[in-house]
């Protein structure tokens, strides 16, 4: 197999505010090859944003590995990091104002990145007008922002990420404030971007259902990958003719291990099973079962202090003995 586009092992974020330390990646562990569709999902505080931010170079890990198209994220320079920005990764944000520039139209919105670039005129109107036909929008290109619907203005923001050939597009939350159809219009872009150019596209969301239209969806609990749920093929029977089989997808869910061989449990599981700090392997004919254990605090009897003798009785109790002798 060929070498990862991205790969993440024991990746830490701690950010500082004031004298409190936030812990945002907790030794997480991520390969995504070149040319995978994937979206990273998780609650609110999860850390899929920061590391969209990490990888992005937007932000500077804290310790661990990351590195991305061959470069150690760890160990660049300013200098290296601002190169890296330009040339290896693309964002494309929930607020389409972070993209889009609101007095200039679509083409030269487009070409925008390209001049910061200094490319020359020539080259940015021919790749301006390949990347707005690959949204769907050559028939555009000279229209202002306020003339585009929200969907039109994303998919301006799509061709705006990928002006300078980035390898890498990021994109947070893209479709959150799109209704459902338009929504399935930006990820058919994205899966036509990947067939077209090779590109690796990396998603986040809430949205558990996004699954249905990426390769494999990895999902993020308390700053570290907790479980990577996959579509597979799979025969189903036919409801009419009953032995005539068809083909379909199903999703399967599978839960990831660190470099370290070790797993992450969710809290919900963790309490439907009543499970506490440890847990039983056992290893069968059929694979690995994992047991909970009853959680008993040990009895300890301590040595280096004799029994204290029981108590004599007093008052009312003292007269009731000797009333019953």
């Amino acid at each position: 197999m060929s070498e990862p586009l991205i790969l993440c092992e024991n990746l830490v974020k701690i950010y500082k505010l004031d004298e409190i330390e936030i812990v945002a990646l907790r030794g997480l562990d991520l390969t995504v090859q070149t040319g995978e569709v994937m979206a990273l999902v998780g609650a609110i505080g999860s850390g899929k944003t920061t590391l969209l931010n990490v990888l992005g170079g937007l932000d500077c890990p804290s310790a661990g590995k990351v590195i991305v198209a061959g470069n150690d994220l760890l160990k660049l320079s300013d200098v290296q990091l601002d190169r890296y920005r330009r040339q290896y990764a693309g964002f494309v944000w929930q607020q389409k104002a972070r993209n889009l520039i609101p007095y200039l139209n679509v083409e030269q919105n487009v070409e925008l990145p390209m001049i910061m670039a200094g490319v020359d005129a020539r080259e940015r109107r021919e790749r301006a007008g390949e990347l707005i036909d690959a949204v769907g929008l050559s028939h555009r290109r000279n229209h202002r922002l306020t003339q585009l619907s929200g969907g039109e203005q994303q998919r301006i923001a799509i061709a705006i990420a990928l002006a300078n050939r980035p390898m890498l597009l990021l994109s947070d939350e893209p479709t959150g404030e799109l209704n459902s159809h338009t929504a399935k219009t930006i990820f058919e872009i994205f899966h036509h971007l990947n067939r077209t150019y090779g590109l690796t596209v990396m998603i986040v969301s809430h949205d558990l259902q996004i699954a249905r239209f990426v390769d494999r969806m990895v999902a993020i609990h308390d700053g570290k990958t907790s479980s990577e749920t996959r579509r597979v093929e799979a025969e189903a029977v036919d409801p009419v003719n009953g032995d005539n089989a068809t083909r379909g997808h199903v999703f399967e869910e599978l839960v990831m291990l660190d470099s370290a061989g070790r797993l992450q449990i969710p809290k919900e599981i963790r309490e439907r099973y009543n499970i506490g700090d440890h847990i039983r392997m056992e290893e069968t004919p059929e694979g690995l079962v994992l047991r909970p254990v009853a959680s008993a605090a040990p009895v300890i009897k301590r040595l280096d202090k004799p029994d204290e003798p029981p108590e004599k009785p007093r008052g009312i109790k003292k007269w009731m003995n000797l009333l019953q002798r």
